[in-house]
């Protein structure tokens, strides 16, 4: 995975829309039951290529709820987030 939605998630679609890979679902399609948004790690591709950070944590207006998240599947990922912040689970955007 690439990045994560918290359950902070207030699912207002502001991430769904922006995602230039379609990579997040609303809650009715989470695969984990969970009523947030969910992104798939085989799609998600920080936006590398599309945008200068990822499109759905400058959408989203809940402070610190799209966070980085370890990188499993995705087939892209940004080279300047470190293990450390991935495994922290710090925000994409402050």
């Amino acid at each position: 995975m690439a990045v994560l939605i918290t359950d902070t998630c207030i699912n207002c679609g502001a991430c769904i829309d922006e995602c230039p890979v379609e990579a997040i679902v609303d809650e009715d399609d989470n695969p984990t039951g969970e009523e947030i948004y969910y992104v798939y790690a085989d799609k998600c591709v920080e936006c590398v290529g599309h945008h200068d950070e990822p499109a759905c944590a400058t959408a989203c207006p809940t402070e610190g709820c799209i966070v980085w998240d370890e990188v499993k599947e995705s087939p892209e990922h940004r080279e300047d987030i470190t293990d450390e912040q991935r495994s922290s689970h710090e925000p994409v955007v402050e």
